[in-house]
């Protein structure tokens, strides 16, 4: 699925998306967010955005910028704002998360809810939220995370085929994200049904080769 795909994907599911996703959604944002608040440093980046649910959540000190591939849902997004009064949203910008036109080290943390199913390559996601954080910093990711069996597993596996229709991809496991989940500080599915998962990881300096 490459990124005009995505942005296809939605511009379908923009009028819709607060409706449908949002509330299946809920518990996982509102964790990242909590998670987010506790963590030392101001400077948040969300990496897709969407229509700016998780926004009114953050404490008022984090200073936050929002990034999305979608136009029309960075419409509503700033529509939210403005109608919140959302004063620590610091910018709301149409980029792609995959190359990123921040500088290194630009943010203390960046969290991702739902969007490395998204992305076509969530591993360039990755290394693209580890260069605009600074070192010690975090990367959180919620999102959804393949079964490794039952028919949950059957019925991922059957909808694959469609994520160029879905927007996502329904067979996406935390290996497509990390090349070694021992990167994890923090693995923590989210209440009520698991459906969802926390990952935190922190953003450590890599030993000189």
């Amino acid at each position: 699925m490459d990124a005009e795909a995505v942005r296809e994907a939605y511009r379908r599911w923009a009028g819709v998306y607060d409706g449908v996703f949002g509330a299946i959604s809920g518990a996982g944002r509102r964790r990242a967010v909590e998670a987010v608040n506790r963590l030392p440093g101001q400077r948040v980046l969300e990496v897709g955005v969407g229509t700016g649910l998780a926004l009114p959540l953050y404490a008022p000190q984090k200073r936050v910028v929002g990034i999305d591939l979608s136009r029309d849902m960075l419409q509503r997004a700033q529509q939210r704002v403005r109608e919140d009064r959302l004063r620590n949203v610091a910018g709301l910008v149409e980029m792609d998360a995959e190359s990123m036109a921040f500088a290194d080290d630009s943010f203390d943390i960046a969290v991702a809810m739902f969007t490395a199913t998204v992305v076509p390559d969530a591993r360039r996601l990755f290394r693209e939220m580890r260069r605009v954080v600074r070192p010690g910093g975090e990367l959180l990711f919620v999102n959804h995370f393949a079964a490794e069996g039952g028919l949950r597993w059957w019925a991922e596996r059957t909808l694959a085929p469609l994520s160029r229709v879905l927007g996502w991809h329904p067979d996406f496991a935390l290996g497509d994200l990390l090349d070694d989940p021992r990167q994890a500080a923090e693995i923590d599915p989210c209440r009520p049904f698991g459906l969802f998962t926390l990952v935190r990881v922190p953003n450590l300096e890599l030993a000189p080769a």
